[in-house]
Formats: C-alpha cells, sequence, structure tokens
C-alpha cells in the first residue's frame, strides 16, 4: 500500500508543483497530510490477492458532479491549504490498486 501511495503523491505534488500558486512548504506539508488520509482510508480496504476490490472507495476523483474530492479536501483543510490552490484540472481519477495507480 506504501508503494501506491506514493505513486499517488508524486502524481499530485507535480501536479499542484505545476499550477505554481503554492509554496514548497504547503505544498510538502499537504502531501504529508494526504498521505495519512489515504493510509487511514486504505487499512481494511486492502486487498492484494484481488486488486479489483474495494476499487471504486479507493478513487480519487474530481469532476463536474464532484468537484471536490474528500480525501483531498481533508488533506486541504489539515494543511491550511486553499482546494483551488491545488490547480487540480476539472477532471480527474486516479484508481490506487495494490500493484497498480492508473489515472485518468
Amino acid at each position: 500500500m506504501m508503494r501506491e501511495i506514493a505513486a499517488v503523491i508524486f502524481f499530485l505534488k507535480r501536479l499542484v508543483r505545476k499550477g505554481e500558486k503554492l509554496e514548497s512548504d504547503k505544498i510538502e506539508l499537504f502531501v504529508e497530510r494526504l498521505a495519512v488520509a489515504l493510509q487511514e482510508k486504505f487499512k481494511g480496504h486492502w486487498y492484494p490477492e484481488s486488486p479489483s476490490k474495494g476499487q471504486a472507495y479507493r478513487c480519487i476523483r474530481i469532476n463536474r458532479f464532484h468537484r471536490q474530492d474528500p480525501d483531498l479536501l481533508r488533506a486541504c483543510q489539515e494543511s491550511g491549504v486553499k482546494y483551488g490552490d491545488l490547480g487540480l484540472p476539472r477532471e480527474l481519477t486516479l484508481w490506487v490498486d495494490p500493484g497498480e495507480v492508473c489515472c485518468r
């Protein structure tokens, strides 16, 4: 689970840096809080023997119906970052499964 969360953090950190709205220390605090939030969320919902089980629960999604992902919002609140300052795309889906992280 830690490798997959690290992949999510790496990807999102690059996206946030690209937006150039946050200082490096704020980005670091945000990704630290996000890593903790994802670890807590995935505990008990991680099935290496059946990676697709619980896939929807582990999904990070932003779209026109879900403009703010709850896990990203939690990390923002805990790190003092405004969600809009993340500069994320209007549509983003990350599937976090044992052994694989995919983005659309």
